[in-house]
């Protein structure tokens, strides 16, 4: 004789209700909507990077995805949020190098990167070009120096904000040069691109992704790349390495991180959704060719190792050379 269980609407709903959550994935079954921070304000890389990939994520996750740009800090208020948000995968930070000189830079910021947000997606890197507005007279980079030598602090340069990789390598490279060059530091690369395009700046240091529409535009053009290698777009601008800077490079690049307490399955599921939207063939070419990325889509231990060096090679930068954000 086996027992059975009368047939209520009751039992039928709590049945109901186990099946979903037995068959439930790691794929947000309690949210609709799911939000991609991006700590810059509108026109940089990072915002541009959000957007082409929001209508894939969209159609991956089955869900609305909003793009929201919280700037400011260094990245740190965008960053802030995301790591204050629910572990359910409804609020992911999509950032930029930056990230990494956060605990160096701030002297309280309002998140601890290492250990309030965790490691999700590395989708690529791209190397930091110096660029000049086609009014300056700066040919390479030799140029520049020569200026600065000639009057001290006379040479303008933009970055997307105090600290970024941008800001750190023209410090590294005034300092082996023995120039002063003048450091404007902006919220994003939008602002900073428009300043040097209406002569406001005499360079900006970004990366090839947010300068190479503008040289290809003929609005900028490029005095030093700082990649191991010209890139083809490139091909007759110096490395920093061939300018007499050995060993010396630069990279951006992009990542995704979600709140610290998100189930590492969902974490996995986040990444492997990203991949397969980048790794659509138009997507794909689309980063290589006109934001210049290596792709790497590395999932969570790859950018977490990742990560970590740049925490460590550029917080001794910032620390080495007394920089802190205003």
């Amino acid at each position: 004789m086996t027992n059975s269980t009368p047939l209520t609407r009751r039992t039928i709903l709590a049945s109901g209700a186990a099946a979903l959550a037995a068959t439930a994935t790691p794929s947000f079954a309690q949210a609709n909507i799911t939000t991609l921070v991006v700590p810059f304000p509108p026109g940089g890389s990072t915002d541009a990077l959000a957007r082409l990939l929001q209508p894939g994520l969209q159609e991956k996750l089955g869900r609305t995805v909003l793009v929201e740009n919280r700037a400011g800090a260094a990245g740190s208020i965008g960053a802030a949020q995301v790591a204050k948000g629910a572990p359910d995968g409804t609020s992911l930070l999509i950032t930029f190098d930056s990230h990494a000189v956060i605990p160096a830079i701030l002297e309280k910021p309002p998140v601890d990167v290492e250990k309030e947000l965790v490691p999700v997606f590395l989708v690529g890197t791209a190397p930091y070009v110096v660029a000049t507005g086609t009014d300056k007279p700066f040919k390479s980079f030799a140029d520049v120096i020569a200026a600065a030598k000639a009057k001290d602090g006379s040479v303008t340069y933009g970055s997307v904000g105090i600290g970024t990789i941008g800001h750190l390598a023209m410090t590294v490279l005034g300092k082996r040069a023995g120039v002063n060059l003048t450091h404007v530091a902006y919220r994003g690369g939008g602002p900073a691109m428009n300043d040097l395009i209406g002569g406001h700046v005499d360079l900006v240091c970004g990366s090839a992704a947010l300068i190479s529409p503008h040289i290809t535009g003929g609005k900028a053009r490029p005095v030093m790349q700082l990649g191991a290698k010209r890139l083809d777009r490139f091909k007759d601008t110096q490395t920093a390495i061939e300018a007499g800077f050995p060993d010396f490079t630069a990279e951006a690049w992009w990542g995704v991180f979600a709140p610290k307490a998100t189930p590492a399955a969902m974490v996995d599921d986040i990444a492997q959704k990203f991949k397969a939207v980048i790794s659509d063939p138009t997507i794909s070419a689309r980063l290589r060719e006109t934001q210049e990325m290596t792709l790497i889509m590395g999932g969570p231990k790859e950018l977490g190792t990742f990560f970590d060096k740049e925490l460590k090679a550029w917080g001794k930068v910032v620390r080495d050379n007394s920089i802190k954000a205003q």
